[in-house]
């Protein structure tokens, strides 16, 4: 029998008090009454329901706030950990986290709501939709991924409690998808964790034998730590070196790792332990690294400074394994305390948006860019297992360091080869690539580079890509350049083609037209933006030219058909054609209806929005109301162009010039030659500044051009704005 809600409360209760107390210490200024506000309104929220454990729900969004603010991270973030689960397992939506928290809050929440609602895909194209809304919240506002990696440490720590399929998959997912984003950005007490609990569900065996082998040997370890911290300290003191020393446990899945990568057991692995010394400046811990090496002999080949090349996730630190007199080896590392808190709080301790002042963010702003740039690479990337494993290679995979041979040093993600250094040069160079040396010897263009390696890139004069690269490249700027490319290789042949096709077609139908004068018009009423796309939608076969021809010779009207043509003209301008002109996702007859905020026309590109009661509302992309985030991937569809040639639209036009006489006389002139109907208009004038808005009639894209070009034209013309109509 489960407790009474008002039992329930009181632990709540306390477990907000124990954040409160965290959050007071690292930053007084905290807004205490926002933060007991979304308590409130996320413990209403989710009253009554339970976890798998037996523990009501909100005990999890609670826990997801106080890892969080062990993180020190700001009261927005905290409120929207509290409130993560309202609109995804609630009956409040995204606007009622809006109008209580606003918009950095719901944008946050809205990021780590998974996707409903697509039925039609299958789940792997739903998950990876779920990750894209995801990756373009942490661009938009980073702090989401750290409200996401929370929620998934929480639930981790509780996996024991679902059935074993589901812990197989979760842990699973955990490992190739958050540890990675966790190490992407630097945030290593939760990355540590995440392994491995991951590693416990699916290793079970393996994660035994390594605990009872570490607890066995705990004695000898902790023995051996004694023997090394005390002549460490000491040569640190006689230098003038201000260090600390402390010894830390390596974590069971790297140990697990180097298992696997040294095939050796866990009683040949001797660097169990792993010293760490703090000191205070960059050039103590270069000189700090001599001292250890004059006490202790290292290996050469684990020697690594990020320091001076630090990791992509920021990660700075010398890295150094050593043999003790006792012949064991241990890896230390040196570090100020500012790399120490970077390294153990990732992003977390180079936030921007906390209260009582930004902090340099440099390292997180690259983050974040690039992070975009992938994004932009990957538009044209549709299956969902593509776009994962690109976002897995090139944003959440490690780092290999290359050299060019006059030195530079270039970053790329593990895993790449010759023809991505290429890339990654200029896509020129990518291009014209017909070769590679690595360290002086011609390899393959496939070969994987590793850490150190200098790259040559041998390149011919002229550009002579193939598309079988694109199973060669790991990283998805050499993608996008090699798919670009193809593309436009592509188009080229097709509009080659479609154009001796259409004049074939012209030839049989005695029609004489210049193709490339005439033709805009038809291209935007058939849905194509200009002529060389309707062209090479012909030579591709997705469009008949005798369809073109079609719209160039109508067929005569009978009576009857006339008087009904002006009746639907009649509509069509009153009310805009809802159910015409716009196919969407390739089906006509749909209920259809264009955003009053955008207007859009013929020759726009174009997007639908599936609304509530009003079936589909076609935007203009770039209409800034699809930056909605309640207007998320599952409600957007394809939709495109399929108007009649005399249908026409409305558009609003705002003119600024200088006022003088005869202006709007020689506007209306101008309309007049350009057989432009104006519906409306209205004229204002301040400081010889004169205001024209006039609300004209266009059949598309094309035309509205045509009467711009004009209009500025007219003396005294400043600019000419395409305005939403309210």
């Amino acid at each position: 029998m489960s407790a009474h809600p008002e039992q329930q409360r009181e632990p709540f209760l306390a477990i907000m008090d124990r954040i409160w107390d965290k959050v007071h210490i690292y930053n007084p200024q905290a807004d205490k009454t926002r933060l007991y506000k979304a308590f409130e309104f996320a413990r209403d929220a989710h009253d009554g329901q339970m976890r798998k454990s037996g523990e009501p729900f909100f005990i999890h969004a609670l826990t997801v706030a106080d890892i969080l603010a062990d993180l020190r991270m700001d009261v927005d973030t905290l409120i929207a950990a509290m409130v993560h689960d309202v609109v995804e397992d609630t009956d409040f939506e995204i606007e009622d986290i809006i109008s209580r928290f606003g918009e950095e809050v719901a944008n946050m929440v809205n990021g780590v709501t998974k996707i409903s609602g697509l039925k039609e895909v299958n789940k792997e194209a739903r998950k990876a939709e779920t990750y894209r809304k995801l990756v373009l919240a942490i661009a938009n506002d980073p702090r989401t991924v750290l409200i996401k990696l929370a929620d998934r440490l929480h639930n981790m720590r509780t996996i024991e409690f679902l059935k074993p399929d589901r812990r197989q998959a979760i842990a699973q997912e955990t490992m190739d998808v958050y540890v990675p984003f966790a190490n992407r950005f630097g945030i290593a007490r939760i990355k540590w964790e995440l392994e491995d609990l991951a590693f416990k569900v699916l290793f079970p065996n393996q994660y035994d034998e390594i605990e009872k082998g570490i607890n066995q040997t705990r004695a000898e370890r902790e023995r051996l730590i004694a023997r090394l911290l005390i002549p460490l300290q000491e040569i640190l003191d006689r230098a003038g070196i201000k260090g600390e020393i402390t010894g830390r446990p390596k974590h069971f899945y790297s140990i697990y790792r180097k298992m696997l990568a040294q095939k050796i057991g866990l009683d040949r692995i001797y660097d169990l332990l792993a010293l760490r010394i703090i000191v205070e400046t960059k050039a103590d811990c270069y000189h700090a690294l001599g001292e250890l090496h004059a006490l202790f002999p290292p290996l050469r080949d684990r020697i690594k400074d990020f320091i001076a090349t630090p990791k992509c996730n920021m990660y700075q630190s010398l890295h150094s394994t050593v043999r003790t007199p006792q012949g064991k080896y241990i890896e230390v590392q040196i570090r100020t305390r500012e790399m120490h808190e970077r390294a153990e709080l990732g992003i977390a301790a180079h936030w921007a948006y906390k209260e009582g002042g930004v902090r340099d963010a440099a390292g997180l702003g690259e983050m974040v860019k690039m992070l975009r740039q992938i994004m932009a690479w990957q538009e044209d990337v549709a299956d969902p297992r593509e776009y994962m494993d690109t976002l897995m290679s090139d944003f959440l995979r490690d780092e290999v360091f290359v050299f060019s041979p006059a030195g530079d040093v270039f970053q790329l993600p593990a895993g790449a080869n010759a023809l991505d250094f290429a890339f990654r040069i200029h896509s020129e160079v990518g291009f014209r690539c017909i070769g590679a040396k690595v360290n002086g010897r011609i390899v393959s263009l496939k070969a994987e580079l590793n850490n150190g390696d200098t790259v040559e890139i041998l390149t011919a004069k002229t550009p002579n890509p193939s598309p079988g690269w694109l199973d060669i490249v790991k990283t998805s700027r050499a993608k996008h350049h090699i798919r670009r490319w193809v593309k436009a290789s592509k188009f080229t042949e097709s509009v080659k083609l479609g154009r001796e096709i259409l004049e074939r077609e012209l030839n049989r139908a005695h029609l004489r037209v210049s193709i490339d004068n005439d033709l805009d018009d038809v291209a935007q009423a058939m849905g194509y933006p200009d002529t060389p796309k309707l062209l090479q939608g012909i030579g591709s076969g997705h469009l008949n030219a005798l369809k073109v021809v079609g719209r160039l010779t109508p067929r005569e009207e009978s009576a009857a058909e006339k008087v009904l043509s002006k009746g639907k003209d009649l509509y069509a301008s009153l009310l805009r054609r809802s159910s015409t002109g716009v196919r969407v996702a390739g089906v006509d007859n749909l209920m259809v209806s264009y955003a009053r905020c955008c207007q859009p026309i013929p020759g726009d590109s174009i997007v639908g929005v599936i609304t509530r009661g009003r079936g589909v509302s076609v935007h203009r992309v770039g209409c800034s109301n699809l930056n909605d985030p309640n207007l998320g991937p599952e409600r957007r569809i394809e939709v495109s162009w399929d108007v009649a040639p005399d249908q026409t639209f409305l558009v609003k036009l705002t003119i600024t010039a200088e006022d003088r006489k005869n202006l709007l006389m020689d506007l209306s002139n101008v309309l007049h030659l350009t057989n432009t109907n104006i519906q409306s208009g209205s004229f204002g004038a301040e400081d010889d500044v004169a205001t024209v808005t006039l609300v004209v009639e266009v059949t598309n894209l094309n035309k509205l051009e045509k009467i711009q070009t004009a209009l500025r034209k007219v003396r005294g013309v400043q600019s000419i704005q395409r305005y939403q109509l309210n």
